[in-house]
């Protein structure tokens, strides 16, 4: 998927997939105003469409495979 960075906020734990209700991690800005908001799997599962129509996507999936700062050495 295409990664625009914009100075839209970052996506949190209350952000929720307008399709199932998982976190988000996508914001889609669509070109006729308005956004949508998808955890990855249904981000992935309409890429092709969403490309069509949107003016911005912000992903942020990377977040699901980074280790967290607190993490340990061992734990990384």
């Amino acid at each position: 998927m295409t990664t625009v960075l914009t100075p839209a906020s970052p996506l949190t734990a209350a952000d929720r997939c307008d399709r199932c209700g998982a976190q988000a991690y996508l914001r889609v800005v669509l070109i006729s105003g308005g956004e949508l908001l998808f955890c990855a799997h249904h981000g992935r599962k309409f890429e092709p469409e969403l490309k069509k129509i949107a003016a911005e996507i912000q992903d942020e999936t990377e977040r699901l495979t980074a280790a967290p700062a607190s993490a340990s050495e061992d734990e990384r």
